[in-house]
């Protein structure tokens, strides 16, 4: 006897309406309890009405993914919903095609669309680099080859995406901005510290913190915005010479990687008071960060979701011709603090 949505909500300890929004992706839920589901329903011998449809669908589909800056902290979290979800679409017959690249750089990036067109890929799920070549190739594949895109964790504006899945960056810096007016009562300065000036993502995110602070705190100044291009040390020697050089420095907003920079930083400064600090991601390294107490709160932008849910929605549009519901799926602004980790 088949299983059905009721025996798995049972199982698992939660509504018929929870099971068939993990099952059917759609609808707001915690992607840690979505997986326990899927299990869950995978133990007790479920097939989806998808992949009843799929064994009598002829041809095969493939899905292509294309990421950067694979090696840094914050992708751990990205990669585990893009396995997770490769797993799942490939037990219904699709192929997920991943390319993983460490760099930012153009040329990476395009030759790895290139080998997936080759692959005759039917839908493309990317964490695009900003730059008119990308963004040319981009729509290329839209107009001309009718390969739909999915954008995550990265945007990328100009092109005929269908939809982006990832944090608001914009709003998430002007988060940041409340939290320095409150923890500095409006008076000070702000050093910032950036990833990739060519980062649309990170762009966004100061961006967004310059806009808001400018209406909060007209005292509170900004000390600078200097690029570490992720990296710790780069990180530590920008807060060293700022911190020399400049006096009355009693707030860090760290807005990409190298974060333990920060605490290397404050050692070779052998000060006593150190300024408050924000940084994003919520990561192993930057965990241990928040509950040593070097820096004030973490934003955390649920990378899993951001790796999952793009495959997902390719697939939908491709086997059932279900447009996204929205261009901008945000994936959250989650604050964390030494207590609430």
């Amino acid at each position: 006897m088949a299983v059905t949505i009721q025996q798995i909500a049972e199982r698992a300890g939660v509504s018929r309406g929870t099971v068939d929004r993990a099952l059917n992706n759609r609808g707001r839920i915690n992607p840690e309890v979505a997986e326990m589901i899927k299990k869950t329903a995978e133990e007790m011998g479920y097939v989806h009405k998808t992949r009843k449809k799929q064994k009598n669908a002829g041809g095969k589909k493939k899905i292509g993914i294309i990421t950067q800056l694979s090696g840094a902290a914050f992708m751990v979290e990205v990669k585990r919903g893009i396995f997770t979800v490769k797993k799942e679409l490939e037990e219904l017959g699709v192929e997920v095609l991943i390319r993983e690249n460490n760099s930012v750089k153009e040329e990476d990036q395009l030759r790895a669309i290139e080998e997936l067109v080759k692959e005759e890929i039917q839908g493309l799920a990317i964490m695009p680099v900003d730059s008119e070549r990308i963004r040319e190739r981009l729509n290329w594949l839209v107009l001309e080859k009718k390969i739909p895109v999915v954008t995550f964790n990265s945007d990328i504006v100009g092109t005929k995406r269908s939809c982006f899945v990832g944090m608001d960056n914009t709003r998430s810096g002007r988060t940041a901005a409340g939290l320095f007016e409150m923890l500095t009562r409006g008076k000070g300065k702000i050093l910032i510290i950036t990833g990739y000036f060519s980062s649309l993502l990170n762009n966004s995110r100061v961006d967004g913190f310059l806009e808001e602070l400018k209406k909060l705190s007209p005292k509170l100044e900004v000390a600078g915005v200097q690029g570490s291009f992720n990296n710790a040390d780069e990180v530590e020697h920008i807060i060293v010479n700022a911190m020399t050089s400049i006096a009355g420095i009693n707030g860090i907003f760290v807005v990409s990687g190298g974060q333990e920079g920060i605490v290397n930083a404050f050692r070779t400064l052998g000060i006593e008071k150190r300024p408050y600090v924000v940084i994003y991601d919520k990561t192993e390294k930057n965990e241990k960060l928040l509950l040593e107490g070097e820096v004030d709160f973490l934003i955390d932008q649920n990378g899993f979701e951001q790796g999952y849910r793009p495959p997902r929605i390719l697939a939908d549009m491709l086997w059932n011709g279900n447009k996204p519901e929205k261009e901008y799926f945000y994936t959250g602004i989650d604050i964390k603090t030494r207590y609430n980790l």
